[in-house]
């Protein structure tokens, strides 16, 4: 039982310890005495120049932790908002109707992850960012969306404009 234990303990600390140095979180919000916290990234989107998206998620804290029981998991609610930071350049990217992951963040151990899809809405000439979760069994529903519409934007299309239905 206690090589368990400090195998838990030992999981944890590394796993704080690799978030810490996050270059992409913009701020971190306390939300109660146990120190768990809303933390905010900046997402650039690897093919899309021009916008960037800011995930927030909930981290839990070591006190959270013990007091749950459930050492290797954090929810997986998040709120997602995308915005136009300059002129658009859009690279290679998935325009079938599934999209293309842009992110991806471990929740669990194992089993769980949160992810932002990007969607290219050809009849809307829009891009739609998708924050969820994803698990092997029992799919979330927890999702959050943004919409960047190019139709008012200056795009540039690096392989040329797909055709729009």
């Amino acid at each position: 039982m206690k090589r368990i234990a400090a195998t838990a303990v030992a999981a944890t600390l590394a796993i704080t310890l690799a978030a810490c140095g996050d270059s992409r979180e913009v701020g971190s919000v306390g939300v109660d005495w146990t120190g768990n916290d809303i933390a905010i990234d900046a997402l650039a989107d690897p093919e899309v120049d021009g916008v960037v998206c800011h995930l927030a998620y909930f981290n839990r804290s070591f006190i959270d932790r013990v007091s749950q029981g459930n050492w290797f998991e954090d929810p997986s609610y998040s709120a997602l908002d995308c915005s136009v930071t300059g002129p658009i350049t859009i690279g290679d990217i998935a325009t079938k109707s599934g999209g293309e992951e842009i992110f991806r963040e471990a929740r669990s151990l194992i089993w769980k992850s949160l992810r932002v899809t990007r969607i290219y809405d050809a009849a809307n000439n829009s891009l739609i960012y998708l924050a969820h979760a994803r698990q092997i069994q029992q799919g979330s529903g927890k999702m959050s969306l943004s919409v960047i519409p190019l139709a008012t934007e200056q795009v540039t299309w690096s392989n040329g404009a797909p055709a729009r239905n």
